[in-house]
């Protein structure tokens, strides 16, 4: 990795394979989540609209899986939050998880692009709330009183990622954008890193378990479990 100034801007990117190590199931793997169940039916406004009890009972396990004392921050959660601590520059972190790993790890400087498991939001009102049970559509909104209106506050497929115009910004000022555990088939995070090579300022790093679809965009890639690869990295910049 080439030298970095004291104040340099950092963007990290995180994806399933982050938290794929502290035992949360990814998506996309060969026996994933939608190898099991239908995208379309419980991560799409549609499925919503068709069938909302499954759809709740879809996330109601999801959440109750993330909510077990066994699923627990790992050393590259911890390691992105001691980054954030120590570093003297500006570091954010991107992710596309939607667990609470990072939070529950320390950081803060973050973003999460596709909603939160451990909120709900209501279509009506659209304000977001923390959630942690089971949600149904005998919930009324505490909010405007609606009943039948809460969702969990996630992104589904063919709806806008959040907070866009901010990760934007983050990555037209970065010096350092690195990429965790990621497919890189999901876009726009996908396209993050071609977004910034044509910037022309900053250095890329794909840290990895294998290539992915876009790893030869990255001017560098390191392969390996994230519980590895990222308390070295951080290590690596922060001078140990």
């Amino acid at each position: 990795m080439r030298p970095m100034f004291r104040n340099a801007s950092i963007v990290i990117l995180t994806g399933a394979g982050i938290s794929k190590e502290s035992g949360l199931d990814t998506f996309r793997c060969e026996d994933g989540i939608w190898s099991k169940v239908r995208l379309e039916d419980v991560a799409t406004p549609e499925g919503f609209a068709a069938d909302p009890d499954l759809v709740h009972d879809f996330y109601n396990a999801r959440r109750a899986g993330l909510l077990d004392p066994a699923i627990t921050p790992n050393a590259a959660h911890q390691a992105l939050a001691r980054l954030e601590r120590e570093w003297p520059g500006n570091v954010l972190v991107v992710t596309q998880n939607i667990d609470d790993l990072h939070e529950r790890a320390g950081s803060k400087n973050l973003i999460h692009m596709h909603g939160e498991l451990l909120k709900i939001r209501c279509v009506h009102c659209g304000l977001p709330r923390y959630w942690s049970h089971d949600l149904g559509v005998e919930h009324v909104c505490p909010d405007c009183g609606q009943a039948g209106t809460l969702r969990p506050h996630v992104v589904w497929f063919g709806e806008v990622p959040l907070e866009m115009e901010r990760i934007l910004d983050a990555l037209a000022q970065c010096d350092l954008f690195v990429s965790v555990g990621t497919s890189g088939n999901v876009y726009p995070a996908a396209g993050f890193v071609a977004q910034v090579r044509r910037q022309g300022r900053a250095h890329t790093i794909e840290a990895n378990l294998e290539p992915s679809e876009g790893a030869t965009l990255f001017a560098e890639c390191r392969f390996g479990p994230a519980s590895d690869l990222v308390p070295a990295l951080v290590a690596e910049i922060l001078g140990d």
